[in-house]
C-alpha cells in the first residue's frame, strides 16, 4: 500500500497538484470515499470518488485542484485530503449527499482584498494553504455544526444568518456570527437561498461600516 501511495503522489505532483495529506494520517478508508460538490460562484460541479484504501485519486485530485480553485484569480492551489475527508464525515454524519462549496482556496491577493474590506477575514487564514472550506447544505445545517464541533478536527465557523458553515484542518478552535440584519443575505421571496458572492460581501461592508459607526459614536 506505501508503494502505491507514494506512485499515487508522484502522479499529482506531475499533474501541478499539491497534495496535503493529514498529519498524523487517518486511517484510509476500505471502501473508496466520495463526494458530490457544486461551486456557488462557478456553477462547476464535482461529483465522484477522491480517494479509496491506497490513497487519494490522483485524476479526482486534478480536477478537485481546479474545482476549489481561487475563482477571483483563476489560480489552483494545494488540495487537503484532511479538510475533504472533515466535510465527507459531516456528511454522513448528518445524512447529506450533496454540498455546496462557497470559498475554498484563496491566493494571498485575494485574501488581503477581502481583509481590507473588514469582512472578518483572517490575515493567516487556513484558505490560504487550501485547508479550509466555506459550505451550505439543503438542509440540517445546525446538525452539521454540532457534528463538526464534537469532531474537533479543526476550526469550525458557524454562520447561520448567512447560512454556510467554515470548516477547516487548522488548530481546534470555533467561532460564530450571528450578525443582526443579515436576512438580507437571502434573495427576495425565496428562503434561504444564498445571493451571489458580491451580494454577501456588499451586505458584510455594510455592517461593517454600521459597527464603526455606532463605536465612534460611543
Amino acid at each position: 500500500m506505501c508503494s502505491m501511495l507514494v506512485k499515487r503522489r508522484e502522479l499529482l505532483m506531475g499533474c501541478g497538484v499539491l497534495l496535503l495529506l493529514p498529519s498524523p494520517a487517518l486511517a484510509l478508508p476500505s471502501t473508496p470515499r466520495r463526494l458530490s460538490l457544486r461551486n456557488q460562484n462557478t456553477g462547476e460541479t464535482f461529483d465522484g470518488p477522491y480517494r479509496d484504501a491506497s490513497g487519494p485519486l490522483p485524476d479526482a485530485m486534478a480536477d478537485l485542484g481546479k474545482f476549489l480553485r481561487d475563482h477571483r484569480a483563476n489560480k489552483t492551489g494545494p488540495v487537503d485530503v484532511g479538510t475533504l475527508d472533515f466535510l465527507a464525515d459531516i456528511m454522513d454524519a448528518v445524512g447529506q449527499n450533496k454540498a455546496t462549496i462557497l470559498s475554498a482556496f484563496r491566493t494571498p491577493e485575494t485574501n488581503a482584498m477581502l481583509a481590507s474590506k473588514s469582512l472578518g477575514v483572517a490575515e493567516h487564514s487556513q484558505h490560504l494553504l487550501g485547508k479550509a472550506l466555506d459550505v451550505s447544505f439543503a438542509s440540517r445545517l445546525p446538525d452539521a455544526h454540532l457534528k463538526a464541533l464534537e469532531m474537533k478536527r479543526g476550526g469550525v465557523g458557524w454562520y447561520p444568518r448567512s447560512f454556510f458553515l467554515h470548516l477547516d484542518t487548522g488548530p481546534v478552535r470555533s467561532w460564530e456570527m450571528f450578525g443582526r440584519n443579515l436576512d438580507n443575505l437571502f434573495a427576495p421571496g425565496v428562503r434561504g437561498r444564498l445571493r451571489t458572492v458580491a451580494d454577501r460581501m456588499k451586505l458584510h461592508r455594510a455592517l461593517a461600516k454600521r459597527r464603526i459607526a455606532a463605536a465612534e459614536r460611543r
